[in-house]
């Protein structure tokens, strides 16, 4: 989630599944969905180990996901922090091909 001033200028922008503020010099980097929707590298690792890889979340398929907007009939990752925060399966692989094609970003995801 990005927070603006009423000029459109960003004040802070803040993962929306863990409320982690992003640092441009720390290690954790985000991704960003529609209508500024966003992942941190942290909370995108746990949600492809237990989707991905465990085949959790089947009983949260349809729910509206955060990243995407859109309810999908695949498995998606609820944030234990924010009930809100959900990421369906689609965009769970999409963040992480994302990132391991930037050779900058340094992200691996997960290994069984």
């Amino acid at each position: 989630m990005h927070q603006t001033r009423p000029d459109g200028t960003l004040i802070r922008s803040t993962c929306d599944f863990c409320g982690k503020e992003w640092d441009p010099h720390g290690a954790d980097l985000m991704i960003e969905g529609h209508q500024g929707a966003l992942i941190c590298t942290s909370c995108l690792s746990v949600a492809y180990s237990h989707v991905a890889i465990l085949g959790e979340g089947g009983d949260l398929a349809g729910a509206k996901c955060t990243l995407c907007l859109e309810e999908r009939a695949q498995p998606q990752w609820q944030s234990p922090a924010n009930d809100a925060g959900k990421v369906c399966l689609r965009c769970i692989k999409q963040a992480a091909t994302a990132l391991e094609k930037d050779p900058e970003s340094g992200w691996k995801r997960p290994r069984a």
